[in-house]
């Protein structure tokens, strides 16, 4: 069984459901359901079997006892994590609080169940497919000139709240490995779009704000760039990693597709038929990192992975998924989605 954490999030939901399409596993989701979790991103899979979801945080021991104690788990699959800069900015607390204790808390746990060789408590020979993947970013390592990418080795530089919280996370996971051996690996991955992501991120805000008229709010002069990924290629390289992953290795995944925010946005406008008229220049983030690009080729050339969809692919399926699921998004912004989360009850089954 694999446990997934951050389950009913944006990437973590597009990963569930594209591993119970895929492969004959179990997946046990945990998702405290704050505001970037909506169980609206389950909907389609409620009535499967082979999915139990949990409300819960992973900050919470007494829970990931029991989940523990009662499945068999032998996969942990870590999404769960604050992910939005500005918010890291204005409340910085919340982030070293999930990102770093929640991670630890978790590894913690994991450790007291999982089964070392018999002879050697301390042995890396655990029995073939345990596993603790930290789902990271490439905003760990700062920010590129104009030439060069991120490669598995690049110095930790991280530049906000939120990226330094995602770095301790990691060296958290990595010791763990180093101290116990535990089988870990780390992925970090460039920029996500895709359907369900939470209204607050460039591309589905863009979307949005065209599609009611709204003025297109852009930092600084738009020109900062970054490395897009079609959400579907980050769940089948985190899947690879799984599957194929060495152990104790970290894995950038990116998509070569670097744009300039104001590239994506004006594309946006376009494709929804308004006017550059929409856009509003606005005072620039602290701390903005101006570029960030991935090395990708450490996962295509020693596990066989690589993207299946070119930009211009998967963002017009993208800006189509929100044309066709106005409804979700008005849900999403009113807020209505949260109520529901907020009262719903494990005991209640919904989506076991």
């Amino acid at each position: 069984m694999i446990l997934v954490t951050g389950g009913a999030g944006f990437i973590g939901s597009n990963f569930v459901k594209y591993m119970l399409k895929e492969y004959d596993e179990t997946i046990i989701n945990l998702d405290l359901l704050t505001y970037a979790g909506n169980l609206e991103n389950l909907k389609e899979i409620q009535d499967n079997k082979k999915h139990i979801f949990i409300k819960g945080d992973i900050r919470d021991s007494n829970i990931l006892t029991h989940i523990f104690n009662q499945y068999e788990i032998d996969t942990v699959i870590n999404f769960a994590a604050e992910s939005h800069v500005d918010r890291s900015i204005e409340n910085p607390f919340i982030f070293l609080s999930t990102n770093i204790e929640g991670t630890q808390t978790l590894l913690d746990i994991a450790k007291q169940h999982w089964k070392v060789h018999p002879e050697d408590k301390y042995s890396k020979e655990y029995k073939k497919g345990v596993k603790f993947i930290q789902v990271s970013t490439d905003e760990v390592y700062g920010s590129l000139g104009k030439d060069g990418l991120f490669t598995e080795t690049t110095r930790l530089a991280p530049n906000s709240p939120y990226s330094a919280s995602k770095t301790s996370a990691d060296l958290f996971v990595r010791s763990y490995y180093k101290t116990f051996g535990m089988p870990i690996n780390i992925t970090r991955c460039s920029n996500n779009y895709g359907p369900y992501q939470f209204p607050e991120k460039l591309i589905p805000l863009m979307i949005n704000n065209c599609i009611n008229n709204i003025n297109l709010p852009i930092y600084g002069d738009g020109l900062q760039i970054r490395d897009w990924l079609y959400v579907e290629d980050h769940c089948s390289a985190i899947a690879t990693v799984w599957k194929k992953g060495q152990i104790g290795e970290i894995y950038n995944i990116g998509g070569n597709n670097e744009k300039a925010n104001i590239e994506i946005v004006k594309l946006i406008i376009k494709t929804l038929g308004k006017t550059d008229d929409l856009i509003t220049y606005v005072t620039d983030r602290p701390g903005h990192d101006r570029r960030y690009a991935i090395d990708n080729s450490k996962i295509t050339s020693k596990l066989g992975w690589s993207p299946k969809y070119t930009f211009e692919e998967g963002i017009k399926m993208t800006i189509k998924w929100y044309q066709d699921n106005i409804d979700w998004l008005n849900r999403i912004v009113s807020g209505e989605y949260y109520e529901k989360g907020a009262k719903y009850e494990n005991n209640s089954k919904i989506y076991n």
